[in-house]
């Protein structure tokens, strides 16, 4: 791998409170420039259309730059090094300076580690650049820069052009127009969870995120930047999140009811229970409530209930009007990671995170348990097959084969699920690994992922444990809902699967199409490949 010295100056980043990113990587062929293969040449060298202003754009906000990119044309002998650099200062000269130049001279048949999609080059210029690849975001045309991103944990924004296959763009969780669009998107991102006016430190807040453990646990960002401008802080949530309420940090009380607008499976409304639950809410003597919800979900039955409860300053998303019911109606774009979105409204609210906490996932230490003597040393793979939407769980034989497979590879293999998965994780395990069904709660399981190498697992609340853990994820990843808003959240992520199978975008909590396409076609060895990238020890330069 080539590293270029670029421009000169930059140090570790300075911390700075509730910034999603430091830098932008950039691909050359394709993104930055028009692609003409094996260019060797200067005199061809064409910016994309708007590429100079775009790049000023970053560059006026603080952003460091670098260029990622791969040139197997060393490797083939079709250039020299020295007709690569003048290509490059032919790219400086019309676009302007870049912090670094990450290059990696090989071809695929060399098997490096700086290749993408292997996150070499990632981490590279993460450190090159003085921050972590978490606080990094790469945009490129093709689906391997999209790759190599996630696989480094950055976040990855596809500008598809004429090369790029349409399986990519399915794959891709946040798909730019144009360069300029990718710019507009990401400084817009930057801009939404930073607050324009950070409020006075409040007595009690009231927050609210009902649904799964999963959708509590992504707000946890959130919640963390309210706790950091609030005395105390009181979380409501539903039976199914709790669990998950009691693993988050900045909580200090959790009142638990189910929602009947929100919950999938909802007992009629009960106005015993409504009164209630009213009742309980004005007893919190809440100063203000932020009422965080997914896309899909609406916030206005609760700030009915909490203006009835006598709370005066509610803030939440809301693209229905709501008349007198919310202070702050924040609106969101569709497409955003959950996390980011709950967070942009806690800036809203005048909430951010404190420095120093970045805006990761994260649990209460003194809360997770300790993993069962069954499961041995540290360093084994966590393979969760179940899912409480059986949409966006993993066949069984299929995941009896990856078992197999990741044990014939050298990997220690434990089987989690919850106790009404004890018939499929006996199964997954007979082919190879530790069955350790029912035998943890959610915070039993949060320490047996904290202490994996990595976790192979679907669209659920494990995966977001293991986000949680900075602990690598091979994401079988049903796309009922966008991975671009579900996936792993700032963690290394290998996803696999069928991306644009039938199921896409349905929500469907049940799989709507015979034989489970998404997720069926996933070869056992693409697993065990994933995982390889994902460690230390294999695809990635760390």
């Amino acid at each position: 791998m080539y590293a270029g010295a670029g421009r000169a100056g930059h140090g570790p980043a300075a911390p700075t409170a509730g910034v999603l990113y430091d830098a932008v990587l950039l691909d050359r062929d394709g993104t930055l420039i028009e692609d003409v293969p094996y260019n060797g040449d200067p005199e061809k060298v064409r910016p994309v259309p708007g590429a100079r202003a775009a790049l000023d754009r970053l560059r006026a906000a603080g952003l460091r730059l670098a260029v990622v990119t791969n040139q197997s044309g060393l490797a083939r002998g079709y250039f020299s090094e020295e007709q690569m650099r003048a290509v490059h200062a032919r790219v400086e000269e019309l676009l302007g300076g870049f912090d670094a130049w990450l290059v990696c001279p090989h071809d695929d048949s060399d098997r490096c580690d700086c290749r993408k999609p292997a996150p070499g080059l990632v981490y590279a210029a993460a450190r090159e650049l003085g921050t972590s690849a978490s606080r990094c975001v790469l945009v490129g045309d093709i689906g391997r820069d999209v790759a190599a991103a996630l696989a480094a944990g950055a976040a990855g924004v596809l500008v598809p052009t004429a090369v790029t296959r349409p399986e990519e763009i399915a794959a891709a969780g946040w798909v730019a127009a144009d360069l300029p669009s990718a710019v507009d998107e990401i400084l817009r991102r930057q801009r939404a969870v930073q607050p324009a006016e950070v409020g006075e430190r409040v007595g009690t807040a009231l927050v609210v995120r009902s649904d799964s453990a999963g959708d509590v646990l992504v707000t946890g960002p959130a919640i963390r930047a309210v706790a950091a401008g609030a005395r105390r802080v009181v979380l409501l949530c539903g039976p199914r999140g709790r669990a998950a309420a009691e693993l988050l940090p900045g909580v200090d009380e959790i009142i638990e009811h189910p929602l009947p607008w929100i919950d999938p499976a909802p007992a009629p409304v009960d106005p015993d229970a409504m009164r209630g639950l009213t009742s309980r809410l004005a007893a919190v003597g809440a100063d203000e409530a932020v009422v965080f919800t997914s896309f899909h979900q609406s916030a206005l039955p609760l700030a009915l209930l909490l203006r009835m409860a006598g709370i005066t300053r509610i803030a939440a998303i809301s693209d229905d009007y709501p008349g007198s019911l919310v202070d702050i109606r924040h609106r969101v774009p569709v497409g955003v990671p959950e996390p980011e979105r709950a967070l942009s409204l806690a800036a809203a609210a005048g909430y951010r995170l404190p420095v120093g906490d970045e805006p990761v996932l994260r649990l209460r230490d003194d809360a997770v348990a300790s993993r069962p003597v069954a499961a041995g040393d540290p360093g084994y793979v966590v393979l969760h097959p179940g899912s409480a939407a059986s949409s966006r769980a993993c066949p069984t034989e299929l995941a009896a084969r990856i078992a197999a497979a990741l044990t014939t590879a050298g990997h220690r293999v434990l089987v989690t699920g919850g106790p009404d998965e004890r018939t499929v994780t006996a199964r997954v395990a007979a082919a190879g690994g530790t069955d350790l069904g029912g035998r943890t709660d959610l915070a039993g399981l949060a320490g047996l992922v904290a202490d994996a190498a990595a976790v192979v697992v679907g669209n659920t609340g494990p995966a977001h444990l293991a986000a949680a853990a900075g602990v690598p994820v091979v994401s079988l990843f049903a796309p009922t809902v966008p991975f671009g808003q579900w996936g792993p959240y700032r963690v290394p992520t290998v996803r696999l699967g069928d991306a644009g199978a039938p199921c896409r975008d349905t929500r469907a909590a049940s799989c709507p199409v015979p034989g489970h396409p998404c997720l069926s076609g996933v070869d056992p060895a693409e697993v065990v490949e994933a995982v390889r990238t994902l460690l230390p020890s294999g695809g990635g330069i760390r």
